[in-house]
């Protein structure tokens, strides 16, 4: 099994109020109005009535005589000429971002850390009351409070983190006290400072002075090591995937290679993956600050790398096109385009990144595990299917994970090889990803045409390959080709490595790898089959989707597949079947 080249490896919360501060390069380059907080060069420069001159007759009378015009036409106390004028405050050299609830802290013992210092991103959003959160039968939402996140602008040379009063900032929220790993933090877990470099220049570093461990990209420091900070770092305490802060460098200016108008909605931070068309990097909502991935198409590469060099924007139209009408938990939710020099689609960033990875990592899944997959996957090619759109291009790499956790949403993502249907229901183009092409789509090309029937062949392979490891079809088994693999429907079928799998699991695969696309399960069918009918993961499923937050109503399709038994014709137009209302279930990260 290779890795395709169009790599999604998309890895939040809390909405608030977010400003640049004073001097930064990146507010020079495109802060919107909207973009406000707490600033230490924020002063008056009104004067105050107070410092006039006073008479030690004046009345309450004679103070009325004076206009407002003229009051403020008063002149201020001169300053002593030996008094020294106020050292302006300088521009802060770097800031961190907290990435989690409870690292919102202005209160410290020894006030290190000034109000100009911290700059508190205020929600403003409201929690969803209980009333607001209903969502699938059954299950019970908590709407998730909604915290404060904190950004710290470094100015001064030196900054301690840990739970010690002493340190500039101190953890010590009663939020982040309640949790587990607050145990796991030491008195004095880290210090970041700088140092003269050469050439007058500064050198940022981060030291480690825990016992648990603070990781720099997941990397181990090392206690009472030292390490330099880039731009962009991602700092992680007692464990490399418990993120904490980002760090950004202000000195180094890296922003202004994005259009204008992207930059002022969003911070562009590090690079998530890369694919020969583009890549997808991390950014932040200047507005909210909370975390999406960009997806970045360069127009040259794709131009000269696709197949329609006659419109190379084809393909990025219809991706936006079909995720603006999309709205469900297992589909990726698009928030913003920018079309300028290159294409800029700003998704909901998925921390647990691709499927693909995860079954490379462990060389196969749990059954437990392929099941709460498959089951969300299924819910959302049949919500494709029911609003008349063909993925046409599904695979691991295509199935995006919310988190690092085993039990976890998953989101379809990649419509740039979409279909809305239209007047038929049969297509002619060959397009998708060789090994999971359907057998209809290899022997059609220009003839007969295929349906929506090809996303559930590509289903099959994705449960193959995730409850085996290995791929069904492949190119490397020389003596028959990859078509006539596929065609024939004769899969690579291994017996030691199948003998751990139920046979509930295995006939649902040979189900939906058919070759008759009239036989094949449809999604409907796969979602009644025996091996899915597993209470405890639908529980768990609706239990991944209340922790989710969401505000608005999950259909009830959702809850409980369709029971119709009735099989679409493969003459009938798919168009013209009744398209149902789009499900309001938006994904919150």
């Amino acid at each position: 099994m290779s890795r395709e080249s169009d790599v999604e490896a998309q890895q939040s919360h809390g909405s608030s109020t977010c400003s640049q501060p004073h001097g930064s390069v990146t507010q020079s380059q495109g802060s919107s109005s909207q973009s406000q907080g707490i600033s230490s060069s924020s002063t008056s420069t009104m004067p105050n009535s107070s410092q006039s001159s006073h008479s030690s007759s004046g009345t309450l009378s004679s103070l009325e005589t004076v206009s407002t015009q003229e009051l403020y036409s008063i002149p201020e106390d001169q300053e002593p000429e030996d008094q020294e004028p106020e050292e302006p405050v300088p521009a802060p050299w770097a800031r961190l971002w907290a990435l989690q609830d409870g690292f919102a802290n202005l209160e410290t013992e020894s006030r290190h850390v000034t109000q100009s210092d911290l700059e508190l991103l205020v929600s403003t959003d409201p929690p969803a009351s209980a009333s607001q959160s209903a969502g699938i039968r059954g299950v019970r939402h908590h709407p998730r409070p909604v915290f404060s996140l904190l950004s710290l602008k470094c100015v001064n040379d030196n900054y301690w983190f840990g739970r010690d009063k002493s340190c500039e900032y101190c953890f010590d929220e009663p939020l982040l006290k309640r949790t587990d790993k607050y145990r796991t933090y030491s008195k004095k877990h880290f210090r970041i400072f700088r140092e003269v470099g050469p050439k007058n220049s500064y050198i940022a570093y981060i030291e480690d002075h825990s016992g648990n461990g603070t990781f720099v990209n997941t990397e181990l420091v090392g206690k009472g090591k030292r390490r330099p900070l880039n731009n962009n770092s991602e700092i992680a305490l007692s464990l490399s995937r418990n993120k904490v802060f980002v760090f950004f460098d202000l000195t180094v200016d890296d922003q202004s290679v994005y259009p204008k108008a992207l930059r002022d909605e969003y911070i562009m931070s590090k690079t998530l993956g890369s694919g020969a068309c583009g890549e997808v990097k991390l950014a932040f909502e200047r507005k909210t600050c909370k975390k999406v991935a960009i997806k970045i198409i360069s127009k040259r590469k794709f131009a000269i790398g696709s197949a329609r060099e006659t419109d190379p924007a084809l393909n990025v139209e219809t991706e936006i096109e079909i995720l603006k009408k999309l709205n469900h938990p297992c589909i990726i939710k698009i928030k913003n385009f920018f079309d300028a020099e290159d294409y800029y689609i700003v998704l909901e960033l998925m921390e647990g990144g691709e499927l693909f990875d995860k079954v490379v990592g462990n060389k196969r899944l749990k059954e437990a595990t392929c099941k709460l997959y498959f089951y969300q996957m299924l819910l959302a090619v049949q919500y494709l299917h029911e609003n008349g759109i063909i993925h046409r291009d599904l695979k691991p790499e295509n199935v995006l994970l919310s988190s690092q956790e085993e039990d976890c949403l998953i989101k379809i993502t990649d419509f740039g090889h979409s279909k809305i249907l239209g007047e038929t229901s049969l297509m002619r183009t060959l397009c998708g990803t060789p090994t999971y092409l359907a057998p209809e789509v290899l022997v059609s090309v220009g003839t007969a045409g295929y349906n929506r029937a090809v996303d559930c062949w590509s289903l099959g392979v994705i449960l193959f390959i995730c409850l085996s490891g290995y791929p069904p079809f492949s190119e490397h088994r020389t003596q028959v080709s990859l078509k006539d693999q596929i065609t024939s429907g004769k899969y690579n079928f291994i017996p030691e490595v199948w003998a751990e799998v139920s046979e509930k699991a295995l006939d649902l695969v040979k189900k939906l790898l058919v070759v008759d696309p009239k036989a094949r399960f449809t999604t409907e069918e796969a979602l009644r089959h025996p091996w899915l009918q597993d209470e405890d993961m639908k529980r768990k499923f609706q239990d991944l989707l209340s922790e989710e937050n969401e505000s608005t109503a999950l259909p009830q399709v959702l809850a409980q597949p369709s029971t119709s038994r009735k099989r679409p014709h493969e003459g009938e137009a798919e168009g013209a079947e009744t398209t149902k209302r789009l499900a309001v279930c938006a994904a919150v990260l």
